[in-house]
């Protein structure tokens, strides 16, 4: 069994509340848990207005399919936002 992690950084200089980031924030975790089906959930920066820190996980059988759900689900993310996506770190066990 490999596990694929990353964590990527959402920088949202459009946001003016918590409430319209966490509403941009929910709608790019359904639409890549979606996708891809892959675990993605909010892990840090809760209560910053402007940043959404993202951890995603993959389970698979092989170290490829991990890393290309992983190098897909990033590239989605960046693709259906307008905000900069870094990511932070990203690792398999």
């Amino acid at each position: 069994m490999i596990v694929g992690m990353a964590e990527i950084k959402i920088d949202m200089p459009w946001a003016q509340s918590l409430k319209e980031k966490r509403m941009v924030v929910q709608s790019i975790i359904a639409k890549t848990q979606n996708m891809f089906h892959i675990s993605v959930a909010q892990t840090a920066e809760q209560d910053r207005i402007k940043t959404a820190v993202l951890g995603m996980a993959v389970v698979g059988n092989s170290a490829p399919f991990v890393s290309e759900m992983l190098e897909k689900s990033i590239d989605y993310i960046q693709s259906i936002t307008e905000g900069d996506v870094t990511v932070l770190q990203k690792e398999m066990v």
